[in-house]
């Protein structure tokens, strides 16, 4: 039972004849006598009858044409209201965002909203999760905050859309007192050797840090795997120990005891994007968060540049 046949059925009650019914919904005669042949064949009771040359409903069909006339009311109701949740600008649309750019981007974010009329409500959530989850964050949030490096497998295309929001480097960190500290840039050979600390194993800077061994052809020796940007310039700056700080989303980290240096001959960027639903996509007050980050992300990056 399809709502277009009960559509029909209704027509048929009101026009009184499948020519009708026909010319008000645009369609051939034939088109309408087949709609109606594939009702009845759903339902055990007559549903029409024949007056002479005229087809009327029975009073079984007439229980169904008024009851058709309430679910089509209904739909109708549903799209309007769809057409007015997707049109307006206003209304909640949830973030999440790993950690680093949580810390980046969220209270620029909601600054940016809170001074905007009829602006969207946004909830914040961090979930700092390995690159191969993000996708499947989509089902829990209107828009998600991805990473991933530039020479991995792109996101997947079905069922999810992607936002680049910007390509970002890694860059080398260092104490102040370590003897690297008074370079221009680096290269894997010359911080192959070093003790670092690092990410876990599916974060960015265990991925750099891997092409720096491949690069080097060098074990390197991992003390340490901290996900926390923060409490990683922390052990840096204590000495002992290098890391890889993202350049633009880890600026609230305190720089006063730690160099930040460019790092050459690998692959450091990773690209940090926007995963939603396609028809999350569609509202209008998601899209206005879209742009919020990507100025919020822009000028991130001028001021980090």
């Amino acid at each position: 039972m399809e709502l277009h046949q009960l559509q029909i059925l209704r027509e048929l009650g009101a026009l009184g004849s499948v020519t009708a019914v026909a010319d008000a919904l645009r369609v051939t005669p034939s088109a309408v006598s087949q709609q109606l042949a594939a009702l009845q064949r759903g339902v055990p009771t007559p549903l029409t009858r024949r007056l002479g040359r005229t087809l009327a409903l029975t009073p079984a069909g007439e229980v169904l044409a008024t009851a058709g006339a309430e679910a089509i009311d209904a739909m109708a109701a549903a799209r309007h209201a769809l057409d007015d949740f997707e049109g307006a600008a206003t209304g909640v649309v949830s973030v999440s965002g790993f950690h680093s750019v949580g810390q980046a981007l969220f209270g620029p974010l909601v600054r940016e909203l809170s001074s905007s009329e009829n602006a969207p409500t946004v909830q914040l959530t961090d979930e700092d999760v390995a690159q191969s989850e993000f996708p499947a964050l989509t089902a829990r949030y209107d828009l998600v905050l991805a990473h991933r490096m530039e020479h991995s497998e792109p996101w997947p295309d079905q069922g999810v859309r992607s936002l680049t929001l910007i390509r970002e480097p890694l860059d080398v960190a260092v104490s102040t007192a370590h003897r690297l500290a008074d370079r221009a840039n680096l290269t894997p050979a010359d911080v192959a050797g070093e003790r670092w600390v690092t990410s876990r194993i599916g974060y960015s800077p265990d991925d750099v840090l891997r092409a720096v061994s491949a690069v080097a052809r060098h074990p390197v020796d991992i003390q340490h795997r901290i996900n926390d940007y923060g409490a990683v310039s922390a052990v840096v700056a204590a000495g002992g120990v290098i890391g890889m700080l993202p350049r633009f989303t880890s600026r609230s980290v305190d720089d006063r005891d730690i160099v930040r240096i460019p790092l050459e001959g690998v692959s450091t960027h990773r690209m940090i994007d926007l995963l939603a639903r396609p028809e999350t996509l569609r509202r209008r007050s998601v899209r206005v968060v879209v742009e919020a980050l990507r100025g919020v992300m822009t000028r991130l990056s001028e001021d980090g540049s």
